[in-house]
């Protein structure tokens, strides 16, 4: 029989490299939703996950911009909670494992001190809040969940980062980037790569999957621009208001205990994805 895979927020960056890498296995029957199926919205879910009958369902579902979150609470709990605990509600009726993508932001930031799976999370942000109650519904809706927390994902595509930094450098334009926020970019095609490893083993719970080192956002971005072969300098330092760094770092504590999988070293793998992505 196939692996029945339903990945909601199909069109996200990682949701498209799962949607890639997971239809290329013939063994594989991939449902691929985004809008079409409201996950806020738990009789669509519960109806959706009735056809599918999906053995594995692949929350990418999100709202991720700090600032509208800040703006819209309602909303950003809404997709970001609500929906988490519809498809793990529905993920218990078809008997399927759950994989919720999460993040750092469920965390404040701790210094240099890397955070593991163990350690307690402190959200500050509306963000991280309700990134950290959909975590809470999964773990409590579903006995079978891998709860996924990455830091700083990229990739090309509408509204991105990298794109963004693509836009200034065929403009001619510098932009500011701030140097008091550190923290690990993780290539999304690297971590979708894990996303598939994983959901092949019998494993449950919280895993880390950040790339290995860090770095300050503006160091990120002038090793983008170094690896587009533009002037670092097109990135202009932006300072905190106070003077503060806030820096959140993860340790992948669960991947390095159970040998499953290896992230790589950030800036090794930041300049392989632009080689293959210019």
């Amino acid at each position: 029989m196939k692996n029945s895979i339903w990945i909601t927020g199909a069109s996200g960056r990682i949701g498209k490299e799962l949607v890639k890498r997971l239809k290329a296995n013939t063994e594989n029957r991939v449902v691929a939703t985004d809008k079409d199926v409201d996950i806020t919205d738990s009789k669509a879910v519960m109806s959706a996950a009735e056809i599918y009958r999906p053995d594995v369902i692949i929350n990418c579902s999100s709202i991720s911009d700090v600032k509208f979150c800040e703006e819209n609470m309602i909303e950003a709990f809404k997709v970001n909670a609500l929906g988490a605990r519809n498809l793990a509600n529905a993920a218990r009726k078809v008997n399927a494992k759950i994989v919720q993508l999460s993040t750092d932001d469920v965390f404040a930031s701790n210094g240099d001190i890397r955070l593991t799976e163990f350690d307690t999370p402190n959200p500050v942000s509306v963000y991280g809040k309700s990134k950290l109650a959909g975590e809470n519904y999964v773990k409590e809706l579903n006995p079978k969940h891998l709860i996924i927390r990455s830091s700083w994902v990229y990739g090309f595509g509408t509204s991105h980062f990298l794109s963004y930094i693509r836009e200034k450098v065929a403009a001619n334009e510098s932009f500011t980037v701030p140097e008091y926020l550190i923290s690990t970019p993780t290539c999304a095609d690297t971590l979708a790569d894990f996303i598939c490893t994983i959901i092949e083993k019998s494993e449950y719970g919280i895993f880390h999957a950040s790339s290995e080192g860090s770095c300050t956002r503006l160091e990120f971005a002038r090793s983008v621009l170094e690896g587009l072969g533009a002037d670092p300098n097109l990135a202009v330092p932006e300072k905190s208001e106070d003077g503060t760094v806030s820096s959140t770092l993860l340790e992948n504590l669960m991947l390095k205990m159970t040998g499953l999988y290896e992230m790589p070293a950030w800036k090794e793998d930041l300049d392989k994805y632009l080689k293959n992505n210019k």
